[in-house]
């Protein structure tokens, strides 16, 4: 028979002594468990363990669906929802559903106003911090994407994608009046102008 024993901090009931030593950890911040390579500290040897594969490179979990690999149960388990089309999670605000949680937690900042991630060299803020990476090319002009065709450099991969339909010829953008196509979606709001009569900006 399992005998649970009582955090003293939070009164938590946990199963075994070795479950609430872990628990404490939680309040006491210890993390005793290093990453050899990055020094990274982790509260639980599982942790550790799931934090290695980063280094490794090793991806244990496969999709059964389209043979992806990854590194984590949890990113397998929300990739599978890409598949099957379930979002289990939902905002409370708009009900708008998500597959993912952190991506719900990101969304719900359009509706509270929160920016976390703040530039230091102008102050910007923003609410994601792929965001914030993206706005610090602005400040540094560092331009990592380059054109494999004419060797043109971009600052963010997705106009990177946009210019590589000049080499294309791709336009997924088609009006549904009069099927003109276009390589930006902005370009075909424009045009959609000119069958509604709308002269504003």
């Amino acid at each position: 028979m399992k005998i649970s024993r009582d955090c003293p901090v939070c009164g938590r009931k946990n199963e075994s002594v070795s479950k609430l030593t872990m628990h404490l950890r939680t309040h006491t911040g210890e993390k005793p468990f290093e990453c050899t390579v990055c020094n990274k500290k982790f509260s639980q040897r599982s942790h550790l363990k799931r934090h290695l594969q980063i280094h490794t490179g090793e991806k244990l979990f496969e999709c059964m669906v389209c043979n992806k690999k990854f590194g984590e149960g949890g990113g397998l388990r929300a990739h599978i929802r890409s598949h099957t089309g379930e979002k289990p999670f939902e905002c409370t605000v708009c009900n708008k559903k998500f597959i993912r949680g952190p991506t719900l937690r990101v969304h719900l900042r359009t509706h509270t106003g929160e920016k976390p991630w703040e530039c230091t060299d102008c102050n910007k803020k923003f609410t994601q911090n792929s965001d914030l990476r993206r706005h610090l090319l602005t400040h540094t002009g560092d331009k990592p994407f380059e054109c494999t065709v004419c060797n043109k450099k971009f600052n963010r991969g997705s106009t990177l994608r946009v210019h590589l339909r000049t080499h294309t010829g791709e336009k997924p953008f088609e009006c549904t009046v009069c099927n003109k196509k276009f390589t930006q979606g902005g370009n075909l709001r424009v045009h959609l102008r000119t069958h509604t009569g709308d002269t504003s900006l």
